[in-house]
């Protein structure tokens, strides 16, 4: 699986405690070989017709993403749940 980091995402990223990037990647790394795994709570965003999707870091924080072609997914977002939720892609 490809995954593009959009600015948005990186600029996010970049703001994280350490600790919570370091949960990311573990988490990116579950992802890549399955963005359904149990402990991801990988989960459609509403309205469903925008085809986004949330997976976990931990109980606070969130990725969105969007699958495109092929193999590749788009990583929009990070950050934490009562924030991430709020945004309007």
């Amino acid at each position: 699986m490809r995954i593009i980091l959009t600015e948005e995402f990186e600029f996010q990223y970049s703001r994280l405690p350490e600790s919570i990037k370091l949960k990311a990647e573990k988490q990116q790394d579950i992802f890549r070989n399955n963005p359904f795994y149990p402990s991801l709570h990988t989960e459609k965003l509403a309205p469903k017709s925008k085809q986004m999707w949330s997976f976990r870091i931990d109980k606070k924080y969130r990725v969105i993403f969007k699958f495109a072609d092929g193999d590749k997914v788009h990583f929009l977002t990070i950050g934490p749940h009562d924030w991430i939720y709020k945004i309007e892609f």
